[in-house]
């Protein structure tokens, strides 16, 4: 091997990793988020699970553009994102619920126990994406989901309901939009994902007590993402 050659090597091993530190870097803010529960803190406990969000939302395009795994093809980037993804969508937000006073202990902790089983069962399935990139099931955004707990305080019942829903619509071939990757309608989808993260900003700031508009504006985002990839899905179904 050339001199040239062996610096071109090194160079691609290093540029792989450190996009590879910068996925993983989520899960140094994951444990701080786990210290922010742990103090009750939860404005900063979910502003923490928003910046790992964006951690997550940035690392792929950038690992793509540099082609990592090409780079440094010892090394999965999709099993490192998936640790990471775990920790920051399903298990701190399971224990977020847990702890967060919305029901009795029982109730609580078997609704977290919910979560993190089945989107551990979840995370295994390879056919978790479909052909136009949207998700085969509830795709375990629960760091989502538990959010909306916190702001809106929904009474136990509710609260069971929509957990139990979704972990049942996690195994179901019903389709979950991806707001970059699904194609159709993606300008209004990413118009919905602005306004979902600029009133989850502003709920935050307000200590998880927003105005009724930031409020309205965070369920009617909220009911089009949720939804948007199962109308598409029966129009399809449909033609």
């Amino acid at each position: 091997m050339t001199p040239a050659a062996i610096v071109t090597k090194h160079q691609n091993t290093l540029i792989a990793l450190a996009v590879h530190a910068f996925t993983a870097s989520g899960i140094v803010v994951a444990m701080l988020a786990a210290i922010a529960a742990y103090a009750q803190d939860w404005p900063k406990f979910f502003a923490l699970l928003g910046f790992t969000l964006l951690i997550d939302g940035v690392d792929g395009p950038i690992a793509r553009r540099f082609k990592v795994e090409t780079r440094l093809p010892s090394f999965s980037g999709a099993a490192l994102d998936f640790v990471v993804d775990y920790v920051t969508y399903v298990f701190l937000p399971a224990m977020a619920l847990a702890t967060g006073g919305f029901a009795s202990n029982t109730v609580s902790l078997a609704l977290a126990g919910v979560i993190v089983f089945t989107s551990a069962m979840y995370f295994a399935d390879t056919r978790m994406k479909m052909k136009n990139n949207a998700f085969r099931g509830f795709p375990a955004v629960w760091n989502g989901v538990v959010f909306l707990f916190f702001v809106f305080r929904p009474p136990q019942e509710v609260l069971i309901a929509v957990t139990l829903g979704l972990a049942v619509l996690t195994f179901l071939p019903v389709a979950f939009v991806h707001p970059v990757r699904v194609i159709r309608w993606r300008p209004l989808t990413l118009v919905a994902s602005a306004i979902w993260s600029v009133c989850a900003i502003i709920a935050l700031i307000s200590g998880l007590s927003p105005s009724l508009p930031v409020a309205v504006g965070l369920l009617v985002a909220t009911f089009y993402l949720a939804t948007v990839a199962a109308v598409q899905q029966v129009l399809e179904l449909r033609r």
